[in-house]
Parts: C-alpha cells; structure tokens; sequence
C-alpha cells in the first residue's frame, strides 16, 4: 500500500500531494466531530471515516503526518484561545490556535520518526496515553465513541493490528486482516442506567461578557428562582443549574443562601457558584436538600484556564503576566458524591467530566455542570459532550449535564 501512494505521490508536486493527503487525513479524523455538531449521527459513516482516517495516519508519507496533525489541530481546536478575551487578554484567539496546530503537529509528529507501518501502528497506540500540557481533550479512540467499534483500548489496538497487517500480507489474502475488525465491534457495551428520579436539567443562554456583571445579577437571579420554581411545580425531584449559575461568591451571599434553603424543601438543589475561604478561590458545586446545604469543590482544573501546567518557577509569571493573576483557583484532593433523596451522584464540573478519575470507583451516576459560553459560538460544547460520552460509555455511567450556552442533556 505503501508503494502504491509513493506511485502516485511521484506523478504530481510532493509538497503538494502530501499537504492535500494530511487535509483529507484531517477531515476524516474529524468528521465525525462535525457530522455529530450538526445532529447528524450515522454509525456506519463514523466507522469508515475514523477506519481510513487511521489507516491513512498509518501509510501515508512523514510530511503528510505532520499535515494531518498541524490541520487536526485546527480543526478540534480552534476554539481554545475564545476564552482569553474574557480575562483581559485581547487579539490573543490566532496565536492560540495557531500554537495548538503546532502542538497536535508534534504530537501526530512522532509518527513521521518512521515509514514503518508496524512501528506507526504501537506509536499511535501509545498516544492515547500522552496527554499534551496536560489538556486530554483529544482522545483518538473518541473516533468510534458512536459507531460499531468499541471504544476501550483494547478495540482501538485491535483496529491498528488489523489496518497494520495488511501491509505484510501478501496477494491474495492481502486484505483478510481486516476480518480482525470483528473483534473490536461493540458487542457487549456496559449497562447504563438511569436514575430512580426525576431530574430537570436547566439549559441558559447567558453570554459570558454578561454573566459577570452586577448590573445583571438581579435578572440572573430572577432567572434561577423561576426555574426552580417551575421545575417544583412540575414535580421534578432535583433541579440542576449550570456552572456558575449563581456568578459570585455564594458564601458571603448569606440572603441567597437562605432562599436556596428554604426553597429545598420542595426539590433538591444542585447549582454551580463560587466559594472563597481565607483568601482562596474554588470552582464549586452546591447541593440543596431539605433546609440543608453540602459543596462540592472542583478537583481537576482547565489547563491555562484555572492553572498554569508549567514549573513553579514559570507558573506565576504566566500567570501574573498573560491572566492578571486570575488562574490561580484552588482543588479539592478527590471526587465528591451527593446523595440526594437516597442516590448517589458524582459532581462533575465542567473539565472534570471529561476526565476519568471522575468516573472511578462505583459511579453509576454523574450530575456534570459547565459554563461553555466562554467558548461561544464553536465546537466546543459538541467535543465536551462526546468526550462525556465517551467516559460514560467506557465506565458504564450516566450523566445528568446541565449547562450554560449549549450542552445540556443526559449523556449515556
């Protein structure tokens, strides 16, 4: 196969042809991303696409790798740099994106060290290992999370055993290697179930160079207490708000505490807000239930978001230099469970339910909070829920989202 692309690379410009194969390699790497962003789900589709997208990973020549990655990582990531206007660093979304092209250009570089098919094959098996500065948002199993392939490890190395053999298998049985394809099917995924209870899940739409304003608070505030109120009228038994929903320290807001308290008699609360304590910041999670109240702090932050993944010695001059000294919130040391009306939920806020360590341990159930606005208008929202999807799927979970400017619904 090898021979039969360097045939026809040799017929027309190199740099073009291996610029024109890394484009289609992308595409098809990322296909089912864009399909699923426009509500368009076919497996069958998702399963040929992310197959000849690997296979294409797997054969086509060293520049057409780093193609395929430079464009990979425009394409998943483009976004990333939306958020950083929001902290006081403008004309900053170009560099970033371009930045993160040239990471995903190294990380799918490593398989441009060889033509050896084989070797590219246990290289890009061991990517799904390597997360780059820390941010594990690009999962190459995640290609099958909706198709008839399975998403554990060991269906993705089978898959790259079977695309591999191919090349050392003479005529005519070249491509019966592909008949291994069987044995990553998803035949027995894990059983999902859902929770003994009624749950609404509140979606709102509140842009993010609004949400943080105090002129506005009033209104937001307005907002959630309608919302619960008509999640209790309607005879819901938890209502779930965003991340950050309540835009503010919630501890020193005793008055709104109180309300939050009073109005849990009637339905179990689960809001995100802010939490402050002896000078230290947490992301958190209130749960409201019978007059009482529990936070769940956030364990996992967003790299460059809510910290800086470098040496200490480099951490605060990022961070005092390019984020005002706003990426400083703190962590809790492992995951919260809620138990709500006899139920156990893992918290989850935002980054965190893309993660695994939130779904370890006996977690049947997940209530996921996130604040996407900061990402708005792209794929953000559509990424975050397949990566959720993708977790839930391999961990037998499911997983109650609530969030704010896309996203939310239960993911299973």
């Amino acid at each position: 196969m090898i021979e039969k692309i360097q045939n026809i690379r040799n017929s027309y410009n190199h740099l073009l042809f291996d610029l024109t194969l890394g484009v289609i390699t992308a595409l098809l790497f990322s296909a089912f991303l864009y399909l699923e962003h426009f509500g368009i789900t076919i497996k069958l589709l998702n399963t040929i696409f992310g197959l000849f997208a690997l296979a294409l990973l797997l054969y086509i020549p060293k520049r057409a790798v780093l193609a395929a990655g430079f464009f990979i990582g425009l394409l998943w990531f483009y976004w990333i740099g939306y958020s950083f206007k929001y902290n006081g660093i403008n004309n900053m979304e170009t560099l970033i994106t371009v930045a993160f092209m040239f990471i995903y250009m190294l990380f799918f570089g490593v398989l441009a060290l060889t033509n050896s098919v084989a070797i590219r094959a246990v290289l890009l098996f061991g990517l799904t290992f390597f997360e780059p500065v820390d941010f594990n948002w690009l999962q190459p199993e995640i290609l099958f999370v909706d198709s008839y392939i399975g998403v554990f490890k060991y269906q993705f190395a089978t898959v790259l055993l079977s695309l591999s053999l191919v090349n050392y298998i003479k005529n005519p049985y070249r491509y019966a290697p592909l008949l291994v394809l069987i044995l990553a099917f998803n035949f027995n995924p894990p059983i999902q179930k859902n929770a003994p209870l009624k749950i609404k899940l509140v979606a709102t739409d509140i842009t993010q160079d609004v949400k943080w304003k105090r002129d506005t608070l009033n209104e937001t505030l307005q907002i959630i207490y309608q919302e619960i109120e008509s999640a209790t009228e309607n005879g819901y038994d938890i209502v779930v708000l965003p991340e950050s929903v309540f835009p503010f320290f919630m501890n020193e807001s005793p008055l709104v505490i109180e309300h939050l308290k009073t109005l849990s008699y009637d339905i179990a609360i689960v809001a995100g807000s802010l939490l402050r304590e002896e000078n230290l910041h947490y992301n958190v999670t209130y749960k409201f239930e019978n007059g009482n109240f529990d936070v769940a702090k956030k364990m996992i932050l967003v790299p460059f978001g809510e910290y800086i993944p470098l040496p200490k010695f480099a951490e605060k001059f990022v961070n005092d230099i390019f984020f005002a000294g706003a990426s400083d919130f703190k962590t809790a040391t492992k995951p919260t469970d809620f138990i709500i009306k006899g139920i156990k939920f893992r918290n989850a806020i935002c980054y965190e339910a893309t993660r695994k360590e939130i779904y370890e341990g006996d977690v049947d159930f997940v209530i996921a909070t996130s604040n996407n606005a900061w990402f708005y208008p792209s794929i953000e929202p559509t990424l975050q829920k397949l990566l959720i999807r993708f977790y839930a799927r391999k961990n037998g979970t499911t997983v109650y989202h609530s969030a704010n400017w896309s996203g939310t619904g239960i993911i299973k």
